[in-house]
């Protein structure tokens, strides 16, 4: 805690994760640099220290207005400004309702969920879901846009997303703006593809699913994923 927070705990925190990290650290982070005056420096960790020992607790100082933490050493508006919105920011989320989840077991949930979206495009669109251990969606993401017929995937691009998220499968689904729901020579390229990398990655490729206006096909149905 030696080291002003633009040193360590930024450090630990790119290394560890946020949760890693102490409350005088997290709120050091936020106060970000300390102060120096009549020939004395405090790092922003020491005002941190200093105002929760002040304050006596997180939760007391979090119920603070900004300009009650003004009249402590070191912390200007600007600092008090950046207190009060992240104390706010967490109050405002711990209000709001956690949204439901969407869990996809069969091809038909992939395209009641994606079908509005991706029906009617012009152009064609690659997006991935990523999974949990559940077959819940993390979330997802657009690989690749092309245009009428076509679209390129790097299946790197796709499982480094999904090992970032520590996804536990994917499932890709595209659009076939011709309304043809039946899979090109590329789109089966582009699945054994996906599919061998995730065998690879331990990451497994649960389904491709073609959307062509009102029908879909799933590859997995049809024995084309291993």
């Amino acid at each position: 805690m030696g080291k002003d927070a633009r040193g360590w705990p930024r450090e630990r925190l790119f290394t560890h994760g946020s949760h890693a990290l102490s409350d005088i650290e997290l709120l050091a982070l936020i106060i970000s640099t300390g102060t120096h005056s009549e020939g004395k420096s405090k790092t922003a960790a020491e005002l941190a220290r200093e105002m929760l020992d002040s304050f006596g607790s997180l939760r007391e100082l979090a119920s603070r207005d900004m300009w009650d933490y003004t009249g402590h050493e070191g912390i200007g508006p600007a600092k008090s400004a950046r207190l009060a919105a992240s104390f706010e920011l967490g109050r405002r989320l711990s209000r709001m309702p956690r949204e439901a989840t969407t869990s996809f077991r069969s091809p038909n949930d992939v395209y009641q969920e994606y079908g509005p979206i991706l029906r009617d495009l012009k152009r064609e669109v690659f997006k991935v879901v990523l999974l949990n251990t559940a077959h819940t969606r993390i979330s997802d993401f657009t690989a690749s846009e092309g245009g009428l017929s076509s679209s390129i995937v790097e299946p790197r691009l796709v499982f480094r997303r999904a090992i970032l998220e520590h996804a536990a499968a994917v499932i890709c689904l595209h659009n076939h703006p011709s309304g043809n729901p039946e899979p090109s020579r590329e789109d089966l390229t582009v699945t054994k593809q996906l599919a061998g990398a995730g065998q690879l990655l331990g990451i497994p490729l649960r389904d491709h699913v073609i959307i062509a206006g009102d029908s879909f096909t799933s590859l997995a149905e049809r024995g084309l994923i291993p």
